[in-house]
């Protein structure tokens, strides 16, 4: 929806929700700490190890991040336990 204003087109919010290479909403900040911790990793393991260390070490932190990520995903942006079965209250209010 775009709004003129003086004849300058104005947008006003997202249209969609947002998404980026498949990973949505809060997510998204979830996979930027995913990458950085990667590369920390790198670096240490870098300095302890070696080169091809720290580089397998990282591929295997972003890796498992963002694998970890998309299994979340799918459970939904506002995931919540569910309880299956059915639950009896008894006194709920005293009479």
């Amino acid at each position: 929806m775009d709004i003129n204003f003086n004849g300058i087109p104005v947008f006003k919010g997202l249209q969609k929700p947002l998404e980026f290479m498949g990973i949505r909403g809060r997510f998204l900040t979830y996979a930027a700490g995913a990458i950085g911790l990667s590369f920390l990793g790198f670096l240490l393991s870098s300095i302890l190890f070696g080169k091809l260390v720290g580089f397998i070490v990282m591929v295997c932190l972003a890796a498992v991040g963002i694998i970890s990520i998309y299994v979340k995903q799918r459970s939904g942006l506002h995931s919540k336990k569910r309880h299956h079965g059915i639950y009896f209250f008894y006194k709920m209010y005293d009479r």
